[in-house]
């Protein structure tokens, strides 16, 4: 028999050595030193259609994203699955990796929301922007407290 899963998954998304694209993992690596019960941290360079299985047994995922034109300093908002985000590539958006899930396992995908930081630049090779670190740590504050909020732990 396996162990039941975390009620929530935390996908972060970025490549770490493209500015502020490394936002994301960034969050995650430190909601992952948090080590909280009841929270599960997955991070890659992109959404891909396995994704869908680290979704089954989960109450509620965060997808988290650093994004170009995102509202300062960072965006939340509710996300539901949608074929019309399908793409034929191996990278997904998080509509696609919550549809692919309804139709893999035939119902409904658990709750989902994005997290997108606002980022500055993405330069090969760069660190974080100044702007970047500062919408970072308005994001950090915003994601824990939603996951002691949502009491997963």
């Amino acid at each position: 028999m396996s162990e039941p899963r975390s009620p929530l998954l935390v996908l972060a998304v970025g490549n770490p050595s493209r500015g502020d694209d490394a936002l994301g993992p960034t969050l995650a690596d430190r909601l992952e030193a948090e080590a909280l019960a009841g929270v599960e941290v997955i991070t890659d360079f992109q959404l891909q259609v396995e994704h869908a299985l680290d979704l089954v047994g989960r109450r509620t995922v965060i997808f988290i994203d650093a994004g170009i034109g995102t509202p300062a300093p960072f965006e939340w908002r509710s996300v539901i699955g949608d074929a019309t985000f399908l793409h034929t590539s191996h990278a997904l958006s998080p509509e696609a990796v919550l549809e692919t899930y309804a139709r893999v396992e035939s119902g409904p995908a658990p709750d989902a929301w994005v997290l997108c930081v606002r980022g500055e630049s993405f330069e090969l090779g760069a660190g974080l922007s100044a702007a970047g670190v500062v919408h970072l740590e308005a994001a950090w504050a915003a994601l824990r407290d939603r996951c002691e909020r949502d009491k997963f732990f």
